[in-house]
């Protein structure tokens, strides 16, 4: 018979449902316009009244009025929020305000202006994240752009206008909007409507039209605008898996370096990934020119970085002394069919004309490998005069004051060494070494090729000045010193450069081999790691050790839990500012969002730490918080952050899974010992309920010609059986005492011998004739117990050695203190416990035919509830046979509350 219910649980299914809800992401709707003015808030304005009419809750979130009419008559009768007033630079501005939005919820809400760039002290840098983040809470949104503010064509609507847009939107969130609007004008109607005052105020019309807004302008931003949204359109109409495999061939890369040609590059490689649908790739190559660059090249690396990442890229950094050779085995390594550098205008000059060029390297390198060179501009140079008071010339050539001091200093010591070898009758070879020992070190101790060089020529200048005759003259009349001239030259200039092209490799192998080793080093502890705790601890110990910087990690959403783990560096200062509840907010807003924010972001910047989470299959497994007390982190430590984040992901995923396969174990058990506890209890009620129905209907059916005798050994046997579910009952509803989960109980301390005295008194009553013997400590022993559950486990232990012994056999009864565990003892004198019935001594039900025959009424579930019940103290429970006979029943409870036992 069996009771298993394996129908749904309503419980489970309602919160499937709400955690569906809670998931849901709202839907985005773009008005798409090729200029301002055409007509893509009144379009959206219109649309939301229809929305309205038909039952939609709506909100006008933010809407730009301009002043004009038709605007603001078609706002009439839409629920509206107030902006949130922010104060910069002494003025009153007016923003979206996203907290008031998110609280509201309403099913439907209008943003307008989605590249508008937020006010300094707002949550997010930018609009489109504010609308990413209720997106994100399910609520659709209505929002409006023009095509001069997507980021892919910024270059292109620059070249046409000769008008630079600051405000973009990553090409990702036009792409991914759910519906795309195209409103359209005709030009001429546009200009129409600017000469009549409808778009701007009479002030800025003028302006606009002779600048922006011309009539060949916004023919071709027309153009550019229809065909981006015919893109999309043929985009969703041919989205099919065979389009998808054929494309699958393609896969572009693009080469970043701190030329102003590489945004250029970026963009024009992201409209051709995105026409192609095809995967695109990023690379940076750090080569000897990376530890001398200025920081405004260093600034515009790492902005091209961020671009290209912001557009959808996949952002590599390699390292290597030839930047050709590098991305050229790199392209050969990973498929690459399409490579995009860019060209700039560079002067000709002599050593040009005898070195290739890094397109043609590229070609030569890469010949089945399309090559695609985008000129660059010459207008402006990105370089700084001044770095550190180092003036760089030329390719890794500078020039300061210290490394000049340093050439001088050991070419006068080498001199120095060079006229006492001379003294010494030393011959002239030893003193050519001397001097080739001096330009090597120059080029150690120095940067770039440019001292090295001074210094091959000026030791040979030297060395001619003071060591051949004439002496002190730069003349030199012995037959044979020129050609020795020539090649001490040659040597210097030789061993120069190997020692500047030695010194840069070196450093870029140790970086490489310490970045290795430490992801090793980290991969390896984290797969020793079998403990949540101690992963994280780790964590933050190896956060804190490879950044110098104070590290923080959330397990859970800090808005629900309290689950940080925080780690001070020592170079860090006092970072206690991260446990505070402005930091925890950045921490939750992480966790929703499932983006990075905070210090050197473009969300929450205010924040005193970078926040980055760990994110597995669309689920956030905690936030790693850096200190940015010292200055933000830079583009390197980002790239090596997410590196470390790849490997705590595996780890942190392998814990959830680990303890998900826990769960399911347990539940499993749980539905296995209810399906066992209701067969038992099936299987042990039918032998005394059968023995109540037959002695009952005995009496009913032979009532007149019963004798007395017999009648009463009928009553007593009902009397028995009624007295044995009684007692079964007893353990069921002892069972139900214990919670579920970990099965925890209310522990009081209790005095053992109170207890078992207790349990002793009631089992007499029902077995007066039985012999018990008790034996206690003399010290008064206090366990930590709940009193009633463990006196029904002496009595069902007690009860079960009355059954199975002699009717003479004595029952004994002992408590013991045995370190920091109770032990309670009770033996008996009967046959012991057969090797049929061990192995299933405390199951709650046992196969047929495992049992022994004798067993009338089995063992029951005493055992099984006895050992539940010592576990739920964690304590633990035993059994074993007597060598003089008899059986042992022992279970041991810990004398120190939340002390485990094993």
């Amino acid at each position: 018979m069996d009771f298993s219910d394996t129908r749904p649980n309503p419980d489970d299914i309602l919160e499937d449902l709400f955690i569906k809800e809670q998931n849901k992401k709202g839907r985005l709707e773009i008005f798409f316009g090729y200029a301002a003015g055409v007509g893509k808030t009144y379009a959206m304005l219109d649309d939301a009244q229809e929305q309205l009419r038909c039952g939609v809750d709506v909100l006008v979130g933010y809407v730009e009025e301009h002043t004009r009419p038709e605007t603001i008559q078609i706002m009439s009768g839409l629920p509206t929020l107030a902006p949130k007033m922010v104060e910069y630079r002494k003025l009153q501005l007016k923003e979206f305000d996203l907290d008031a939005a998110l609280e509201r919820k309403p099913e439907l809400i209008l943003v307008d202006e989605l590249a508008h760039t937020n006010a300094p002290g707002m949550r997010n840098k930018k609009r489109y994240q504010d609308i990413e983040e209720l997106l994100n809470a399910g609520i659709d949104v209505f929002t409006t752009v023009n095509v001069q503010h997507l980021e892919s064509l910024n270059d292109v609507v620059q070249r046409i206008t000769q008008v630079g847009v600051k405000e973009t939107i990553p090409d990702d969130v036009f792409n991914q909007a759910d519906k795309i609007r195209l409103i359209d004008i005709e030009p001429d109607e546009l200009l129409r409507r600017f000469e009549s005052g409808k778009i701007y105020r009479p002030e800025r019309t003028q302006k606009a039209l002779e600048n922006f807004f011309t009539r060949e302008n916004l023919r071709l931003l027309r153009e550019i605008a229809m065909r981006k949204a015919a893109n999309r359109i043929s985009s969703d109409n041919q989205n099919e898996p065979r389009l998808s495999k054929k494309m699958a061939n393609i896969k572009l890369m693009v080469c970043i370096s701190a030329s102003p040609s590489s945004a250029r590059c970026i963009r024009w490689t992201n409209r051709t990934a995105e026409a192609f649908r095809a995967p695109w790739t990023a690379v940076y190559v750090e080569d000897m020119d990376s530890d001398v660059m200025t920081d405004k090249e260093k600034k515009l690396i790492r902005d091209n970085l961020v671009l290209a990442e912001r557009l959808g890229a996949e952002i590599v950094t390699l390292n290597g002394r030839d930047v050709a050779t590098v991305i050229a085995e790199y392209a050969k390594l990973t498929g690459i069919t399409n490579i995009v550098i860019g060209k700039s205008r560079n002067k000709k000059s002599l050593i040009s004309y005898f070195k290739a060029s890094f397109e043609e390297k590229l070609i030569a390198m890469l010949p089945s490998i399309e090559i695609h060179i985008i000129p660059g501009s010459p207008r402006k140079s990105i370089r700084a005069p001044y770095q550190q008071r180092r003036l760089r010339i030329g390719r890794n050539l500078f020039f300061s004051w210290q490394d000049g001091l340093k050439t001088l200093l050991i070419i006068v010591v080498a001199t120095f060494i060079s006229l006492l070898l001379q003294a010494l009758s030393i011959s002239d070879q030893n003193i050519i070494m001397v001097y080739i020992l001096s330009v090597l070190i120059i080029s150690r101790v120095t940067v770039g090729y440019l001292y090295g060089i001074l210094a091959s020529c000026l030791t040979v200048l030297v060395f001619n000045f003071f060591f051949t005759i004439p002496y002190y003259t730069l003349q030199a009349i012995q037959e044979g010193y020129p050609i020795t001239f020539v090649i001490m030259l040659l040597m210097s200039l030789i061993t120069s450069t190997l020692t500047v092209r030695i010194k840069t490799q070196a450093r870029l192998a140790v970086e490489r081999e310490h970045r290795t080793e430490v992801l090793y080093e980290i991969n390896k502890k984290l797969l020793a790691s079998r403990d949540f705790k101690e992963t994280i601890e780790l964590i933050n110990v190896y956060m804190v050790k490879i950044f110098g910087r104070s590290a923080i990690f959330y397990s859970q959403d800090p808005k629900d839990h309290d689950s940080e783990t925080f780690l001070q560096s020592s170079l860090d200062g006092d970072a206690s500012f991260l446990m505070t509840e402005s930091e925890r907010a950045v921490a939750h807003w992480v966790f929703m969002n499932k983006k990075c924010a905070g210090a050197g972001t473009d969300t929450l910047m205010g924040a005193g730490a970078f926040y980055m989470p760990i994110v597995s299959r669309s689920k956030v497994l905690g936030v790693i918080g850096l200190s940015c007390a010292n200055g933000v982190l830079n583009q390197d430590n980002r790239l090596f952050l997410r590196m470390i984040a790849s490997q705590v992901e595996m780890a942190l995923e392998r814990h959830y899974l680990s303890g998900e396969q826990r769960r399911m174990l347990i539940e499993s058990e749980k539905e296995k010992m209810r399906s066992n506890l209701l067969r038992g209890i099936s299987h042990d009620l039918r032998t005394p309920l059968t023995g109540i129905l037959g002695a009952s209907s005995a009496i009913l059916e032979n009532a007149s010609t019963m004798d007395q005798e017999t009648r009463d050994i009928l009553l007593i046997n009902i009397r028995e059986d009624s007295q044995w579910l009684i007692r079964m009952v007893e353990n069921l509803l002892s069972v139900t005492r214990i919670n579920e989960g970990p099965m925890n109980v209310t522990k009081t301390p209790e005095a053992a011998e109170e207890i078992v005295a207790e349990a002793i008194s009631r089992i007499r009553k029902r077995f007066a004739s039985r012999k018990i013997t008790v034996k206690v400590p003399e010290a008064l022993l206090i366990v930590p117990m709940d009193g009633t559950l463990i006196e029904q486990v002496i009595i069902n232990l007690l009860e079960n050695g009355i059954k199975y012994s002699p009717e003479d056999s004595i029952i004994a009864v002992e408590v013991k203190k045995f370190g920091d565990e109770a032990v309670f003892e009770v033996s008996d004198q009967g046959k012991g416990i057969s090797d049929q019935d061990f192995p299933y001594l405390f199951e709650t039900y046992v196969p047929d035919g495992k049992r022994s025959s004798d067993s009338s009424r089995g063992m029951g579930i005493g055992l099984s509830i006895c050992n539940s019940i010592v576990k739920a103290h964690q304590g633990k429970m035993e059994a074993e046979n007597k060598e003089q006979g008899g059986a042992v029943f022992r279970f041991t409870l810990p004398l120190q509350e939340g002390q485990e036992n094993g």
